[in-house]
């Protein structure tokens, strides 16, 4: 049989697009404040609606396809992903299988990002500040985490902070910030709040891949690597541990105002607290079922934080 040639077809696309990760983190915060406008203020189902789908497709484009294909260069190129035993990290496996190349991964990064640019200079010419404001964060988050000369993944915490909570933070005001014009305290909780787990949970992503990182060249020196190489062992836990310790405390602040919201949340934290306390980080079927369980327990929070408001 003549194995089958590289080639951009809807089998590979939706390969690279790793929609449960976009579900479980960008779109969850999309809904987690999309949901109070809907529930708790007089604006139009139809106005809420299309903002929303505007914001689903651009998380899709620029998380789905923009992010994925330039993280898969890079970490192809660095020689990570070759080393990964992870299921669910690792990639998204299209360079690995052999179902798209390199030179495609580049040609499409390319042509997205003039996509992206061209809509948020159209978007700007429209009036549409909002909007071309997102596009651009989402493009610094792509562009930032996984190119040189930024590539802030191959740095402990830099990646997480400097690219992907700009980016998930944005995304969680973005409803509130166009259609209300303005960036209430029940907003602010749900974005930050929303963005620290998807960043908790991505620190237990990169836990199977802490060996493979370190073969990287250049060295991918995660928050993960880095705080096992401090600490021993059991400085692989120790940045998930610090965003749950980072949430709990914004779960205080939430419930002065919102107590339902936070109480519920908090259980559903105490349980994330229990998986990675609990979990064999040299196991990595284990972790990616707790891996699993952290994106299920993340997309709840968000639901229920926007539902108590």
């Amino acid at each position: 049989m003549i194995p089958a040639q590289p080639a951009i077809t809807r089998k590979s696309i939706v390969m690279l697009l790793r929609l449960v990760a976009v579900v479980f983190s960008s779109i969850a915060a999309i809904l987690s404040t999309v949901l109070p406008l809907l529930f708790y203020t007089d604006l139009s189902a139809g106005a809420v609606m299309t903002v929303a789908s505007v914001l689903l497709i651009g998380a899709v484009f620029i998380h789905g396809m923009l992010t994925h294909t330039l993280n898969d260069i890079a970490d192809y190129q660095s020689g990570t992903d070759q080393y990964s035993p992870g299921v669910l990290s690792g990639g998204s496996r299209v360079l690995q299988t052999g179902t798209m190349s390199v030179g495609m991964l580049k040609q499409l990064g390319i042509w997205m990002t003039i996509f992206l640019l061209l809509m948020a200079i159209l978007f700007a010419f429209l009036g549409l500040t909002e909007f071309a404001v997102l596009t651009l964060v989402g493009i610094w988050g792509a562009v930032s985490y996984s190119l040189k000369p930024f590539q802030l993944a191959y740095y402990p915490f830099a990646g997480e902070w400097l690219s992907l909570f700009p980016t998930m933070l944005m995304l969680g005001i973005a409803a509130p910030w166009i259609l209300l014009g303005q960036v209430a305290a029940w907003t602010w909780q749900n974005a930050i709040i929303n963005a620290i787990w998807c960043m908790a949970w991505v620190m237990v992503h990169h836990i199977p891949d802490r060996h493979a990182d370190r073969k990287a060249v250049p060295l991918k020196q995660t928050s993960v690597v880095w705080a096992e190489n401090k600490f021993g062992a059991s400085g692989a836990k120790l940045p998930a541990m610090l965003y749950f310790i980072l949430i709990g405390l914004l779960l205080i602040w939430t419930a002065f105002t919102r107590p339902a919201g936070a109480i519920g949340a908090g259980i559903l934290l105490t349980y994330a607290i229990y998986l990675v306390i609990k979990m064999d980080i040299d196991d990595v079927e284990k972790v990616t079922n707790d891996e699993k369980k952290l994106l299920i327990l993340a997309f709840v929070t968000a639901i229920w934080l926007g539902s108590f408001v």
